[in-house]
């Protein structure tokens, strides 16, 4: 297992939101914009010079299946029981005789045109200048319009707390992945980074051309899920296959 002094990552502030807004006031907004979100365009953004953009890369080829990924989330964020941060699906390909299994890593896609962010009603959801969509806990009313504009199933209910205090967990809000932005912001890569034992997830920033993942990316054929949402999902594949996508979508978790 690679140490955390092993995965270097650089840091990003979180930047302040407008305050929260009245839920009845929003309620019918964020209801029509969620039946609108089967096809969202590409916004168009000005991006500041110097700021990062956050991306993970996922390489099938080193894949094995081994669920390091999902146990790492599970440790860091203390996640309920029947919800994940981050998980693997799994499906076979071909016909008996001939059949493998294969694996399609899964987490919050940190779409760069977020359907999430723009049902929400709060603004409790929102994107980072660095390209992270986060959840304020503190904004967070539960409506989960979220959960509904998601069409990749990555946000879960917290339906309680754990009683231990721990806001990683906290009752009533909705949470997912969010590339692990306490350990980024202190030079660290995403726990299921750090824990994948065949280096098969690279994160890093997109602006940067040296960063392991520009070179990863610009040297192999990359594809993302769900292309067709109009999403532009910031979680990037190498070795995916369709079929594939398609059993393991309709598997689910």
């Amino acid at each position: 297992m690679k140490s955390d002094e092993d995965q270097p990552a650089p840091e990003e502030d979180a930047k302040a939101k407008p305050p929260r807004r009245e839920f009845l006031k929003l309620a019918g907004v964020a209801a029509v914009a969620t039946a609108a979100t089967v096809a969202l365009p590409v916004l168009a953004k000005t991006k500041k010079k110097g700021t990062k953009r956050y991306a993970m890369l996922i390489d099938l080829r080193k894949c094995v299946g081994c669920d390091s990924c999902t146990v790492s989330c599970k440790a860091e964020f203390n996640v309920r029981l029947g919800a994940h941060r981050s998980w693997v699906n799994k499906a076979e390909k071909g016909t008996f005789p001939n059949v493998t299994r294969v694996f399609l890593p899964r987490l919050c896609n940190q779409c760069e045109t977020s359907s999430c962010s723009l049902v929400c009603p709060t603004q409790a959801t929102y994107k980072r200048d660095d390209g992270i969509v986060v959840i304020d806990k503190d904004k967070c009313i539960g409506c989960r319009y979220c959960i509904n504009a998601c069409p990749y199933g990555s946000r879960y209910f917290n339906w309680s707390d754990d009683g231990s205090g721990d806001k990683s967990r906290t009752h009533g809000t909705v949470d997912k992945c969010d590339f692990c932005i306490h350990r980024v912001e202190k030079g660290l890569v995403p726990s299921c980074v750090n824990g994948c034992p065949h280096d098969a997830r690279v994160f890093g920033d997109l602006n940067d051309p040296n960063s392991a993942i520009s070179r990863l990316k610009a040297t192999n054929k990359v594809s993302t899920l769900m292309p067709e949402k109009g999403t532009n999902p910031q979680v990037f594949y190498i070795g995916l296959d369709d079929a594939v996508v398609k059993g393991s979508l309709e598997g689910g978790r």
